[in-house]
C-alpha cells in the first residue's frame, strides 16, 4: 500500500477486510502516519481508497456498539483505558519502533485481546480487532507526539462516561 510515494514501516492485515499501513509521520522523529484500506466490492480494485483513520470515525463505531451492548462496549473501553494507563508509551528509538511494529507480534497479541470482546464482533463498521490495533497505534502515535498528550484518553472517558453527543464529537473532532 503506497502512500504518496512513501513506503510503509509495517503493514498490517486484519480479517481479510481491512489493510492498516503505517510510515513514518512528519510530526516527530518517530511519529506513525497511519492509512488503511477496507474491502470495498463496488470499487474496480476492490479496496477503497487509502484512508487516514480518525478519532471521529473510532468514536462513532464505538457509539454504534454502545447502542447495541452497552455493558460489554464499556468493558472494551476500560481495557483501553487501561491499556492508556499501564501499557501504552511514547516510541524512543528504532528499537522500540521496530518491536512495537512487528507484524506478528502485534497481530498475535490484538487477536487474543479480540477473544474478549466477541459478542461485539458484528455490531457497528469495524471489527474489534481493527479497532484495537487502530486505537494502541493511536495511542502510541499521541504519546510519541507529545508525552503529556490526552486527547485519545479524554475521548475514551467521555465514551466510558456516557457523555452527550456533542461532547464527544467535540473532542474527537479537535486539533
Amino acid at each position: 500500500m503506497n502512500s504518496r510515494g512513501k513506503t510503509p514501516i509495517a503493514i498490517f492485515p486484519v480479517n481479510g477486510k481491512y489493510v492498516l499501513a503505517v510510515y513514518q509521520g512528519n510530526l516527530s522523529k518517530f511519529d506513525l502516519l497511519l492509512k488503511y484500506r477496507e474491502r470495498d466490492s463496488k470499487a474496480k480494485s476492490g479496496w477503497s481508497r487509502v484512508r487516514t483513520p480518525k478519532h471521529i470515525h473510532w468514536a462513532v463505531d464505538i457509539l454504534l456498539k454502545m447502542q447495541e451492548n452497552e455493558k460489554d462496549t464499556k468493558k472494551f473501553l476500560d481495557f483501553l483505558i487501561n491499556s492508556w494507563t499501564t501499557s501504552i508509551k511514547s516510541i524512543k528509538s528504532e528499537q522500540e519502533r521496530d518491536v512495537l511494529l512487528d507484524v506478528r507480534t502485534l497481530l498475535t497479541e490484538v487477536d487474543k485481546e479480540a477473544l474478549n470482546y466477541v459478542s461485539l464482533a458484528n455490531k457497528g463498521e469495524y471489527s474489534v480487532k481493527f479497532l484495537i490495533l487502530i486505537a494502541k497505534l493511536l495511542m502510541v502515535q499521541e504519546k510519541t507526539n507529545m508525552e503529556t498528550a490526552f486527547m485519545f484518553k479524554n475521548l475514551l472517558d467521555a465514551l466510558r462516561k456516557g457523555e452527550d453527543i456533542f461532547k464527544i464529537v467535540s473532542i474527537a473532532t479537535h486539533r
